[in-house]
């Protein structure tokens, strides 16, 4: 039994180390997985000294034996409770439901940790093999692995229907896992299996959810998705433009021809320049600007406002990602106006510190009937669709999903009707203090 352990700890230990040294933005998600790892692999050590001393009763000093087994215990509640806390966090970010147990699932902690330190720690001996048993260990390991499963169980059940089917099976599949675990260890005491049951549950979560490498190759495939994107931009917006210099050629003298020729070589050079994940919301801007300049002198009642904070322009944000919106706007929007009307984007820190809020507001047409809904599920159900290459909405589901995929399930694009007619674009993007220089 003691190998086995051993075995769990070298195995944990060997994903913790993949898990720690990939590149991640650090979302709560991410951070609670974390530490549940570090205190999985304490409990580990505890579980490998506990399984040795409770068979060496008669050669292990009674304090020591129950030193180790209140930390073993203590251990193994906070891992159970990081477990409904992880599961808790991905519902509430695939969802968008509160976490309505999360006080009491702090206060049972905190009961269940007072009960591990206090309560009296008893022993059954077998010709089997000895473990630890009586209220210290109804209580606080089996009273708080049966709440948190419990609680992580209804949680699952209660958004079943609104779960990534990916989600679906791995919240369910490491539930199933451990409740089976438990029943095993309930009617063969001395088995001492807990920790395979709880080293098996976090390796469903690995595997399915956090391994670097299925991250990995989200992020290749939204950067392919953006690279068509970009190689892709509007032909015809190319052709009409080039069309309205040739025209603006023979109207008037060359020195407006000479500034349209520059904004276009600014557009296309800041689109190849900025090949990175992440660019300075300045360059974003800049390449927005050259953009906005070329359809305003194509459509010359177009207006367009900035209102941008000054202390934001050194800020990271996704590279490409205002663009599309804009453009958006202006074709479906805009566009059934004659272009009569304005674009004002502005740029500002969200209700967080920690967000940077993008808000692209347009004077136009507004929502079609049935597009506004169709849009809002596009975009709250980002996840269940591939990216698209085609379409009137490969910009919007792209722009979402990578939002999703570098700031994290609390951040991405959502519209709303303008009061003045039109639409608002917001976009909800995570920054760092270290970024906002």
């Amino acid at each position: 039994m003691l190998r086995m352990e051993i075995a769990l700890f070298l195995v944990l230990s060997f994903v913790s180390y993949v898990y720690f040294s990939a590149e991640r933005r650090l979302t709560p998600l991410h951070r609670t997985f974390g530490t549940l790892l570090t205190v999985l692999l304490v409990h580990l050590v505890f579980d490998c000294a506990t399984v040795y001393t409770v068979n060496h009763l008669d050669t292990i000093p009674r304090l020591v034996n129950d030193g180790l087994h209140r930390i073993f215990i203590g251990s193994m509640v906070l891992v159970v409770y990081l477990f409904y806390k992880y599961i808790s966090i991905l519902v509430q970010e695939e969802t968008g439901k509160g976490r309505p147990f999360e006080r009491p699932a702090v206060i049972f902690l905190a009961a269940a940790e007072l009960g591990a330190a206090l309560l009296p720690v008893h022993y059954a001996v077998t010709p089997q093999g000895n473990y630890s048993d009586g209220i210290h260990v109804m209580v606080c390991c089996y009273g708080a692995v049966a709440f948190y499963l419990l609680v992580s169980a209804w949680i699952l059940l209660r958004s079943w229907q609104q779960l990534h089917p990916r989600k679906r099976i791995a919240i369910g599949g490491a539930l199933a896992i451990e409740i089976l675990v438990c029943l095993l260890q309930a009617f063969n005491p001395t088995w001492l299996i807990s920790g395979m049951g709880m080293t098996l549950m976090t390796l469903t979560f690995y595997l399915t959810l956090e391994n670097p490498e299925i991250l990995r190759g989200e992020l290749v495939e939204q950067k392919m998705s953006m690279l068509y994107l970009k190689s892709q931009v509007n032909p015809h917006f190319l052709y009409n433009t080039l069309d309205t210099i040739r025209i603006q050629a023979q109207l008037n003298g060359d020195r407006q021809v000479a500034d349209l020729l520059m904004r276009l070589v600014d557009f296309f050079r800041l689109s190849v320049k900025m090949d990175g994940q992440l660019v300075a919301l300045d360059d974003e801007l800049e390449l927005v600007e050259a953009y906005l300049d070329l359809m305003c002198c194509r459509y010359p009642e177009l207006t367009v406002n900035y209102d941008i904070d000054p202390e934001l322009g050194g800020v990271l944000v996704p590279n490409f990602i205002l663009q599309p919106v804009v453009e958006n706007s202006l074709l479906h929007g805009l566009r059934n106006k004659g272009y009569r009307g304005s674009v004002t984007i502005c740029a500002r820190r969200g209700e967080s510190p920690e967000c940077l809020e993008l808000l692209v507001t347009d004077t136009g047409s507004g929502f079609a009937p049935g597009v506004k809904e169709h849009v809002e599920y596009m975009l709250r159900n980002y996840d269940r669709q591939p990216p698209k290459l085609e379409g009137n909405s490969i910009g919007l589901l792209n722009v979402q999903k990578r939002i999703k995929l570098l700031c994290g399930r609390d951040c991405g694009l959502s519209y709303a009707d303008n009061p003045e007619g039109g639409v608002i674009a917001r976009l909800v993007l995570r920054i760092t203090e270290e970024e906002a220089k």
